[in-house]
């Protein structure tokens, strides 16, 4: 049996256009939206910080799936002086970083198995899809606010405390 249609192809593309259109009304695209501290999908752990100034504690969001390790702290508008992410590698390796789709400036600190800061990058440039790299074989990266590591007098030697890391003593 053969169907033959009496509307032209005009029409017919016009029907097609017409339905993609309600289609999109009804089903908007989801915008990739900023996510406020608020939303954190990981657990928050305590980790501190100690540097010739003291004991700097912060509560951090633990980034050890390679999901958890791409997301990061992208597209996040806002974040407590306090807190901050942990990615944890699992082993040491040489590692590269980027701001791409990050509006906040953020020290990147690279940390040693062991708990002792190998490097920090200061104050990263938002947005850059320029490598950060670890500069070195390191297990773990803690990304806190840019300007942090300059206000706590963080700098390469000091040691991270966190359950996660073994301690070097």
């Amino acid at each position: 049996m053969r169907v033959v249609s009496r509307a032209g192809p005009g029409l017919a593309a016009f029907l097609v256009a017409l339905l993609l259109f309600v289609t999109a009304l009804a089903f908007p695209a989801q915008p990739l939206v900023a996510q406020p501290l608020r939303e954190l999908a990981a657990p928050v752990e305590r980790l501190s910080v100690v540097t010739e100034t003291g004991a700097h504690t912060f509560n951090v969001e633990i980034a050890e799936t390679n999901e958890e390790r791409a997301r990061g702290l992208m597209f996040r508008t806002e974040m407590a002086p306090d807190h901050g992410m942990l990615f944890d590698f699992g082993r040491m390796q040489e590692t590269y970083f980027w701001m791409k789709n990050t509006p906040l400036p953020l020290d990147m600190v690279f940390i040693r198995e062991n708990g002792t800061v190998a490097n920090i990058a200061q104050y990263t440039t938002p947005f850059s899809e320029t490598p950060v790299p670890s500069h070195g074989p390191v297990r773990f990266v803690l990304e806190l606010v840019g300007g942090t590591a300059h206000a706590i007098g963080l700098k390469a030697g000091d040691r991270v405390v966190h359950a996660r890391i073994a301690s070097g003593d």
